[in-house]
């Protein structure tokens, strides 16, 4: 451990020169790294970057090396210290491992050809495996291959001019038209989280800003909701991981004004929250680290998207059991409320604001999206709106 010249502690490789100047010192793999700098936070950051790209140019493989070894190592020692959380990288890594991986893990990567790669997409295809999907499994590969090439495992990346068909593409984002919204809240305004769909469906939040926002968060007095952080929920090795990190882009940070009766749908929340609180006592199960959270379950723990996804599941079943009841004793064939995912409430928000005239690029602020044509994509303007729309235009070429 290196010392400053008031004697504390640096930590390994760093120093502190007599003329004031901070140095930092490493050998990686036979490369030496020696560098100087007045200020010791900047030197720390380059140093690291240095180390980084010392680790990436001397990676070392035996011959032969396999798909699912080379990627093992190059996510081990490459990709995964650049993300952010363990949740982070089981998600990442597990769509390159259940892909591609799985069906040429076992093949030499010097004689992976493009004809391989393009063989295992349509197998994907086949599996069902939809279009974002698999173009986001080829690109975790397409990375991966362009460090073997820098590395001069292979001559060229085996990962171009790959072909998906749209197939399996997503379907239409689900919308709930304003009478579904109705029906749905209607079915939960007796039950708990009764006042939790209503701030999503007047917020917009992502479902990780949504379980990771604390107390702390909203100003009641400014009347916005901050957006600090995000929760990312996990099963690794059986166990589920709930880590706090920050929002998924730099445009996430940002404030969402209160609309209609967020406010006071938060004062009921909290007080909800507070009964469950005080009468759990100490079996109130909140866990420190993840701060004062505003959404938790009525035993403490987080609200993240499988909690949600499991009651909007019992809610929607519920529903559409009281319609065939209905129906059967109209003489009628149902009308089937069709599943929701916890996203359908941001499209759902998105399309209100568009129904309320909102200007686009306010809506694109307080959905915290990088590109305009995000949000644009998200409006799901209905047909009825479309027709409104097309009628009040009239004759297109008259004056």
């Amino acid at each position: 451990m290196g010392k400053d010249l008031n004697g504390k502690e640096l930590g390994k490789g760093f120093s502190q020169r007599k003329d004031g100047r901070y140095e930092a010192r490493a050998t990686i793999r036979g490369t030496k790294i020696d560098m100087y700098n007045l200020n010791l936070s900047a030197l720390k950051k380059e140093f690291a970057e240095r180390k980084a790209v010392a680790l990436r140019g001397d990676i070392v493989t035996a011959p032969n090396v396999t798909l699912s070894e080379w990627y093992q190592e190059w996510f081990a020692r490459s990709k995964s210290p650049q993300l952010k959380s363990e949740v982070s990288r089981e998600t990442y890594n597990r769509k390159a491992t259940n892909t591609y991986c799985k069906l040429l893990g076992d093949k030499p990567i010097d004689l992976i050809s493009q004809i391989d790669i393009q063989t295992a997409t349509s197998e994907l295809e086949a599996q069902g495996y939809t279009e974002r999907s698999i173009k986001e499994a080829l690109g975790i590969i397409r990375e991966c291959m362009d460090i073997a090439v820098v590395n001069h495992l292979i001559r060229a990346n085996p990962c171009v001019s790959i072909k998906i068909q749209n197939a399996n593409a997503c379907k239409e984002r689900r919308v709930m038209t304003q009478a579904e919204q109705d029906i749905f809240l209607n079915e939960v305004k007796n039950e708990y989280y009764y006042e939790a769909y209503k701030i999503l469906l007047l917020t917009g939040m992502r479902i990780g800003e949504f379980s990771g926002l604390q107390w702390g968060d909203i100003d009641f007095e400014n009347k916005v909701i901050n957006i600090r952080r995000s929760m990312q929920t996990a099963y690794i090795k059986g166990k589920k991981v709930e880590e706090l990190t920050t929002p998924k882009t730099a445009n996430s940070y940002r404030a969402i004004p209160f609309f209609g009766e967020t406010e006071q749908c938060l004062r009921d929340w909290k007080k909800k929250q507070d009964i469950y609180k005080k009468k759990l006592g100490n079996r109130w199960r909140a866990n420190p680290a993840h701060g004062d959270l505003v959404f938790t379950s009525t035993m403490g723990s987080p609200v993240t998207r499988y909690v949600i996804m499991h009651d909007i599941r019992k809610v929607v079943r519920n529903i559409n059991l009281k319609e065939e009841y209905l129906a059967k004793m109209e003489g009628r064939p149902p009308v089937v409320f069709e599943h929701l995912h916890p996203h359908a409430f941001r499209h759902t928000f998105a399309t209100r604001c568009f129904e309320k005239k909102l200007d686009p690029l306010f809506v694109q602020n307080i959905m915290g999206h990088a590109n305009y044509a995000t949000t644009v994509s998200y409006t799901h303007v209905l047909d009825d709106i479309r027709q409104k729309v097309i009628s009040q235009v009239g004759d297109f070429l008259t004056p």
